[in-house]
């Protein structure tokens, strides 16, 4: 596609209409019930987050696999 500075504003004003149209369809909820489910989900999950708990340094494909000695 255009990058959006290449577009006309007729061609912006038709996607950003396009992208209402699809968002008009989502389902509406309310903050007060979606947040309480998220903070649920979150805490079930907690258990298994590896942000939270680490990862061990055998499952860790990122570890360092050997120094560097610069002579």
């Amino acid at each position: 596609g255009k990058m959006a500075q290449d577009m006309t504003e007729k061609e912006l004003l038709k996607m950003e209409l396009d992208q209402l149209k699809k968002e008009v369809k989502n389902e509406r909820q309310m903050v007060s019930k979606t947040a309480k489910e998220l903070k649920e989900y979150i805490e079930a999950k907690a258990g298994e987050d590896p942000l939270l708990k680490g990862v061990p340094e055998d499952k860790n494909p990122f570890k360092e696999k050997g120094g560097c000695t610069i002579s």
